[in-house]
């Protein structure tokens, strides 16, 4: 179990995100009020639950932003970029205050210099030139031991201050909980004005244990603080007490109004006192389940949840009538929520790991089906075969996660960086909802980085020299999701200046790359810059320039069972082209025969299978190409390539195979069928092997070879390309 520090420390960082996001959003819509609050929410929580932890500089500085963000919710302050600059390294310093207080570790004298710094820019937008304000502690002292009165009465006074019931579990003070630290962040939100502690839990005293707690409280609190914001406070106890917060007097008649003026919709009792504001959401769920449990232990009808508000302080009599007048109907169901259910990734991968083991059992168990001859057990295992199928997808999906959360990170990357560069660029964003992998999505992010950073520092010009091309003075820079025969495809493009040709030639002479005198086809240029320490930067700067980058992309790309290409767009710019498989675990199949093996091809890709006659098999041992409908289809002839004994006996086949734009054809000795392959992993020793990537199991108990289509189509391509090259134009054909 993860300590209560540790939570507040994730929580942050979700709350950071989302303040992050919504402050990009606001650059582009200022007065859109949905990304204000969300700014403002994560802030105020932050500093609450700091507030709670003792962790004093995160509480101080937050207060000051939420301070600024007060006035632009109430429209006292405009927004603009200036202000959103200081916000978005008020967010980074938030950041570094909630890791340096979870650690214990005190501000060095940068980040002390720099949190005065932002504390004096958003002190610019209060109107404040002084310090910032300080607790007298001896005063704080004063006021806590006045009100902190000890009481042996138990007796619940309603007044006109909130009433707050508040018993511990016992061991709270264990999981590093200080039940004083939350009735001393009381006193920041409003006046205590009484407290009662109840003593009686304590046990005899032999049984003492001085690292329980045994107390309850009753506290009368003067606030104009709203329930929520009272509760809040509670926020990282909330699992370890029992707590009951009861409206002031005054606060009746407001409720009362406010339900009279709610819309005339279909609502539960509960659900009409969360909109009116008597009840929070968490005192719902506590209330019901409560409830619950009262009815499980007495066997009798269920006790209405009113009367179970009332029972339990949480709310006032005259709220619940009131509630119960407005309610004209009883709603059959509740408007239901998403549920969602946080699941351990490496619980997920074990579950893939079994799903993958009864495919392969499933696999073995349909073989001995077919053979027995027995109809009714094939039917049997016919229907099987479709459920673990079904089995087999549904488990994939959990791992499929959108591709948005890492595109949303260039938000910001792109905001700072353009600004380093004196360069305007906006970032556009399609196919966000897009699904893929997530051990994909995990790994694709250093990539993106770079071909993004790449994108700014050498593609896209400077305000001057575009207005000087006739293009806009802001560039554009894309990232681009979809799926695409089985695979998806992520692109980064620019409309910046492209790439140059002879530039890039020059460089690969000089780096020795290429030989004096060698042809390259536009797209094999191209690629020479994913070489390691290739670089056409003349000058090395923060960004790039050392050679360092393209070549890891490429690298961690084809570690994915991916590929990736460079386009220079033909109305200027470039587009980098990410091909990745949707899943790494397991995939649909199509099992061919050569010579004495099995090999795998994925089936997404597998366009047509056409049989050789004689004539046939003559032409691709002579040419390496045949005509396919007036097409020119390279093909390799995976007898050769894997050397697999010859058989002569046999009719081939070509399996046609499409990769992207590239389409190739596999000779192979024999059609089998489709099947269910779960991918494995080939050994240390085999893992650089050329045109495989993995292995699977088959049901027989043999090992099939999973082609690397992409490394395959690209050999057949390369190898034919030159023959076609020489070949008359008058063969009329066109190479794919």
């Amino acid at each position: 179990m993860s300590s209560p520090e540790e939570t507040f420390l994730l929580e942050c960082g979700e709350l950071l995100t989302a303040m992050e996001e919504a402050l990009l959003q606001m650059e582009d819509t200022p007065s859109d009020p949905d990304s204000i609050n969300a700014i403002f929410r994560a802030a105020h929580t932050i500093k609450g639950t700091g507030g709670v932890f003792g962790f004093d500089f995160v509480e101080s500085f937050t207060h000051v932003v939420e301070n600024v963000l007060d006035k632009v919710r109430d429209n006292e302050i405009n927004i603009d970029s200036n202000l959103i600059a200081i916000l978005l390294s008020c967010r980074d310093h938030m950041e570094t205050l909630v890791t340096k207080a979870v650690a214990e570790e005190e501000l060095d004298d940068d980040e002390k210099a720099l949190d005065q710094n932002l504390r004096d820019g958003l002190n610019v937008y209060l109107g404040v030139v002084t310090q910032n304000e300080t607790i007298d502690e001896s005063a704080e002292d004063s006021q806590q031991s006045s009100a902190l009165e000890i009481d042996n009465s138990r007796q619940l006074v309603i007044s006109d201050n909130w009433h707050i019931s508040l018993r511990f579990d016992n061991d709270v003070l264990q999981n590093g909980m200080d039940p004083l630290s939350f009735m001393r962040y009381l006193q920041k939100i409003g006046e205590i004005i009484h407290v009662t502690t109840l003593f009686d839990d304590l046990p005899r005293f032999a049984e003492f244990d001085a690292e329980l707690c045994y107390l309850g409280f009753e506290i009368d609190l003067a606030t104009d603080a709203d329930k929520e914001e009272i509760e809040q406070v509670f926020e990282f106890v909330r699992d370890m007490c029992i707590i009951h917060i009861l409206s002031p007097r005054a606060q009746i008649q407001h409720y009362a109004e406010v339900i009279q003026s709610l819309p005339e919709d279909d609502m539960r009792i509960g659900e009409i006192l969360i909109a009116s504001g008597a009840l929070t959401q968490r005192e719902l769920d506590d209330a019901l389940n409560y409830q619950a449990q009262s009815d499980n232990d007495s066997n009798n009808n269920q006790t209405p949840i009113g009367e179970v508000l009332i029972e339990q302080k949480i709310v006032h009599q005259e709220v619940v009538t009131a509630a119960l007048n407005k309610q004209t109907k009883t709603q059959a169901n509740k408007a239901s929520g998403q549920n969602v259910l946080r699941v351990d990734a490496e619980k997920l991968d074990i579950l893939i790991n079994l799903v993958g083991e009864l495919v392969i059992s499933g696999a073995a168990t349909n073989m001995l089906a077919n053979n027995s001859g027995n109809e009714q057990l094939i039917e049997s295992m016919s229907s099987m075969s479709r459920l673990v199928e079904e089995i087999r997808d549904n488990a994939l999906n959990l791992r499929m996660v959108q591709i948005a959360d890492t595109f949303n990170r260039f938000k910001r990357v792109v905001r700072d960086v353009s600004s380093e560069l004196g360069k305007e660029i906006k970032l556009t964003i399609n196919g966000a909802e897009t699904e893929l992998d997530k051990t994909v999505v995990e790994k694709i992010g250093d990539p993106l980085m770079h071909l993004v950073r790449n994108a700014m520092d050498h593609g896209i010009e400077t305000a001057a020299e575009r207005t000087a091309a006739g293009k806009s003075p802001q560039g554009n820079l894309q990232l681009n999701a979809f799926h695409d025969s089985g695979n998806i495809v992520i692109e980064v493009a620019d409309d910046g200046k492209g790439l140059d040709r002879n530039k890039i030639l020059t460089k690969a002479h000089e780096k020795g790359l290429i030989a004096d005198g060698q042809s390259l086809t536009d797209h094999e240029v191209f690629r020479l810059i994913f070489e390691a320490g290739f670089s056409t930067a003349e000058a090395v700067t923060n960004l790039s320039g050392r050679g360092v980058g393209m070549d890891v992309v490429r690298r961690n790309i084809e570690a994915l069972r991916g590929t990736v290409d460079v386009n220079v767009n033909e109305n200027g710019g470039t587009t980098v082209s990410i091909r990745l498989p949707l899943t790494l675990a397991i995939i649909d199949g199509f099992l061919v025969r050569v010579g004495n093996s099995s090999y795998v091809i994925p089936l997404d890709m597998v366009s047509e299978c056409i049989e050789l006659d004689e004539v046939g098999q003559e032409n691709t041992e002579m040419n390496g190409y045949m005509n396919l409908r007036d097409q020119v289809l390279p093909y390799l002839r995976l007898r050769d390539y894997f050397d697999e004994p010859n058989d002569t006996k046999t009719v081939e086949s070509i399996v046609v195979v499409k990769y992207g734009t590239s389409t190739a054809g596999f000779v192979v000795d024999e059609l089998l069928g489709e099947l269910q392959t779960v991918i494995k992993p080939m050994g240390k020793i085999l893992q650089n092997l050329k045109g495989v990537s993995g292995a699977t199991i088959l049901g027989s108990g043999d090992v099939a070879i999973i082609l690397d289509v992409p490394n395959l189509v690209q050999r057949a391509t390369q190898a034919v390309s030159m023959k076609v090259g020489n070949k008359p134009s008058s063969d009329n054909m066109v190479l794919h």
